[in-house]
This record gives C-alpha cells, structure tokens and sequence, in this order.
C-alpha cells in the first residue's frame, strides 16, 4: 500500500498544500486556499488526476478553509484513508533555539510555536494554528511540525553571532536564524548525485532565489553559513525585501520622516527590493522594462545581481574554495538571464556557462557549466513539501521525537 504525508504551509490569510508519494516522491494533488478571514470572497483550488477543481466563498478563518480542503478529498479525490496518508506536516518558519529538529504537534509545542511568533509575526501564529485545526480533523493521525530553521541551527557561532550587546542578545534571543532551511538542506543534500562527486569535502553554495531570496554555504553537507538572519529580512535583495542594509537607516526614517514601526516594517518587508525600486517584484516585467531601456529597472537588476554574486565571493573565502554553486526557486530555476549576469561576473575566476543549456528550459536537475569550468553551476528544482514529507513520515513511524513527545491515538 501506498504511503503519503498531506504537507501544509498556513499562512496569515492563505494555506498551500500537498499530498505527497513518499516512494515516488510525487505530488499526488495539491491546492490553495485564499483570501482567508478578508471582506471579500476566499478562493479554493484543488488539483488531482490533471483536474483543477476550483470555489469561490466567504473564508472566515482557517477551521473553515482546512474543513473544506478534506471535503475536497473525498469529493474529488484522492481519498486520505485509501492514499495510505501516515503524516500531516506542517512548515514552520521560526523554531529559535527551541527546535533544532521537528517535533511533534502536541498542545506544549503549539503554545511554544505560538510563542516563537515574536521572532516571526507574520507565519508563527497562523502555521500553529493551521496545526491545532488539522490535530481536531485528523485526530488519528500524527501531526508534525517541520521549521524552517532547524538546517541552520548547526551554524558555526561565529556564523550565527551578531556583535550585539550580549545581555540583550540572550535575553530577547536574538541571533541568526536563517529562513528556507528546508530547500537549502534538500538542495544540499541532493547536489552529489547530480554532479557525480562524493559529499564527504563537498564545498557548495546554494542560492535559493524567488520573491523571497537566500544563498548558503555547504560543506560535507553541514551549513557553514547563510544570508537571512534574525528574520528573512536579512541578505540578499528580494521582490519586496530590502535585503543588507544599513541599520542607521531605520533611525534616520524615525528622526527625519516620523515612521512609526509598523511602517518601516512594511517598507522594508513589502514596499522595497525589487517592488520598490520598480514597482514590480516579479522578474519578468522587470526583465520587460530593461528591454524596452527603463534605467530604474536596470539599475535594480544590477543590485540584485551585485548581491548575489557578493554572497558568493564571501562564501568561497569562508570555504577556502568552492566546488559547484546551484540555483533553485523560482527565480534560480527559470531565469537564465540572472543565471547569465551572475557567472559572467564570476568568469575572471575561471567560471564557464554553456549558454545553451542555461538557455533550455527543464524541470530536470541538469549542469549548465562546461566541462572545463573552475566551479560547477547547477540548476535543480527544489522540493520542500518532499523533504517535509520525509522527514514528518521518519516521526510517524517512530511515534516519538527527539524532545520525548509521543503520539497516541
């Protein structure tokens, strides 16, 4: 019989999510709820079988939206008893110093989820939430909570350490967290087979860049460093996000333009990076305006590649080399233009693209690099859900985590 994990990410008004193949490694069908909890029309999309089935209604709150995802299920398949499902895992983006590996979903690590929501205010709360919803519906089956975090939990302490006042960085637990922890390790993970060379030695960079973006350095698999820190505000240049910058800039909107926090986080979280400078955070109009000569938009394509390749001088000297770089998200994964500009300006140092294989479009891992080149470039498409998927089955069939919770039916 088949086994699956149903993988959930709540978020604050929407829940993405997917029933994964554990054996294949497929996506069996997967959905989206949105507009959760908004004044006007929610809107459900289910996806089985090369079916779309699709809704539009009033979506109050996440008990609703979830209600409505398992009738989706059974009216449009596939069935969660008859798929063999032995997990529901569910992605969280903050677990601090609490949770360096998953846990459980049980009332205590709710409340310490829950609590965690100071360190990430915009997932913490809803992702313990869709969690404590899913534990009612699906009472029979183990609950798991994955973070985000956990991968760079093993940082270095030189790594993970802000040169802050240290009583206060106790106290408010303030450090490097990083974010996309999952795609990085899977990435990190998944490298050696594509390229052909053993992972003991390894020395990677991953770059995982979407709307939100993050590079990080691998060696013999373990993360030596990454570019978000406390929050994903930190690093590099994103669709919405500032990325580096300078902290003073923040005291000086407070003295000279009278923002209060909520502003500045929102002109730093939302109404900055690519957004800001454009007015678009999606690359492709981006990549329009250049072509058509928009000098803004091409001084932001700039920036954000100036970012990228930055990232990965700094990472190679902390690796004392660097053996192959990968792109992933949606941005590394299909934008051969960026890919382009990024190993152009690492051709001094003996980097060779093969132009018609970054040219080519494939959902297929593959090297785009020439066989002669100083450093390997990969592109392999990332699978989160998969690796929350695994890693949510290892406890299920366990019945216990690391922390001592079990589960019982």
């Amino acid at each position: 019989m088949a086994k699956t994990v149903l993988v959930i990410n709540s978020g604050s008004s929407s829940i993405k999510y997917q029933l994964v193949d554990l054996e294949s490694g497929e996506g069996l069908a997967s959905g989206l709820v949105e507009k959760i909890g908004e004044p006007v029309d929610g809107h459900y999309k289910h996806e089985y079988n090369g079916e779309k089935h699709e809704l539009e209604e009033p979506i109050h709150d996440h008990e609703q939206g979830l209600k409505r995802v398992l009738g989706f299920f059974e009216e449009y398949g596939p069935n969660l008893s008859e798929a063999g499902i032995v997990a529901v895992g569910h992605r969280v983006v903050q677990g601090g110093s609490i949770f360096p590996k998953p846990a459980l979903v049980t009332n205590k690590t709710i409340n310490q989820v829950k609590d965690l929501a100071v360190l990430a205010p915009l997932h913490n709360g809803p992702e313990a939430k869709g969690a404590e919803v899913m534990r009612s519906l699906l009472p029979d089956v183990p609950q798991i909570f994955v973070f985000d975090s956990s991968f760079f939990f093993q940082l270095p302490k030189a790594a993970s350490t802000y040169a802050l006042n240290k009583e206060i960085a106790d106290q408010y637990h303030i450090r490097r967290y990083g974010a996309h922890g999952t795609s990085h390790e899977y990435i990190s993970s998944v490298v050696p087979d594509v390229i052909g060379k053993p992972a003991e030695g390894l020395k990677q960079i991953v770059l995982h860049i979407g709307n939100g973006a993050s590079a990080s350095a691998e060696v013999s698999g373990k993360p030596v460093e990454t570019s978000m820190g406390l929050t994903p505000l930190e690093g590099l240049m994103m669709g919405g996000r500032t990325g580096d910058i300078d902290p003073a800039v923040v005291f000086h909107l407070i003295r000279n333009a009278h923002m209060n926090v909520d502003e500045l986080d929102a002109l730093f979280n939302k109404r900055s990076g690519m957004m800001g400078m454009t007015g678009y955070g999606d690359l492709r109009e981006v990549h329009r305006l250049v072509s058509e000569g928009n000098e803004d938009a091409k001084l932001a394509l700039d920036v954000y590649v100036h970012r990228i390749v930055s990232y990965i001088g700094n990472y190679t000297y902390q690796m004392g080399g660097c053996d192959v770089i990968t792109f992933t998200a949606g941005v590394g994964e299909n934008d051969d233009v960026v890919r382009k500009m990024v190993c152009d300006k690492l051709a001094p140092f003996g980097v060779k693209l093969d132009e018609e294989k970054n040219a080519t479009r494939s959902k297929e891992p593959r090297i785009i690099s020439t066989p002669d080149s100083s450093v390997i470039i990969a592109v392999i498409p990332t699978n989160e859900e998969l690796a929350i998927a695994r890693k949510s089955a290892a406890i299920a069939e366990a019945g216990t985590d690391t922390y001592g919770n079990t589960f019982a039916k």
